[in-house]
């Protein structure tokens, strides 16, 4: 990790979460900025919501302390979460990943279309806050509902 590249430290958080990391990151490195299957709840879990709301929602996370890693694509915004939120988690269009089951992760630095981080980790450990994120996703409904 002596490089400095800036996407080194999330890269190694992301990597944490494989069984053999230090693969993992050689896999990504070799791969370049393509997908690469994690387990989820090991790190973290993931939230993903249709974009109509995970949108604006994110929009409202990114203005608030509690915000984390968000990535986006086919039409849903997921949301890297404590282990353990997918199992609480309950609401209509979530989808939820915890332990037992695998996300595709895009590498740190990438920025294409397709699935891609719209907040991209920052190698921290951050992740976005269930409770802040509730509030965003029933603002966010609620401003979609008064607007149609």
């Amino acid at each position: 990790m002596a490089s400095g590249n800036p996407h080194d430290a999330a890269l190694t958080w992301l990597a944490s979460a494989a069984s053999d990391p230090d693969r993992c990151r050689q896999d990504w490195a070799r791969a370049g900025a393509a997908l690469l299957l994690l387990p989820a709840g090991q790190q973290w879990d993931l939230l993903s919501v249709p974009d109509g709301l995970g949108l604006p929602a994110l929009g409202l996370l990114t203005r608030l302390p509690g915000g984390g890693p968000a990535l986006a694509g086919g039409g849903q915004v997921g949301f890297l979460v404590p282990v353990g939120t997918a199992a609480r988690w309950f609401g209509t269009g979530v989808k939820v990943a915890g332990p037992g089951l695998w996300v595709a992760l895009p590498h740190p630095a990438r920025r294409r279309h397709g699935l891609r981080w719209l907040v991209p980790p920052d190698g921290s450990g951050r992740l976005v806050d269930p409770a802040l994120l509730e509030m965003a996703l029933h603002d966010a409904a609620a401003r979609r509902h008064t607007a149609g």
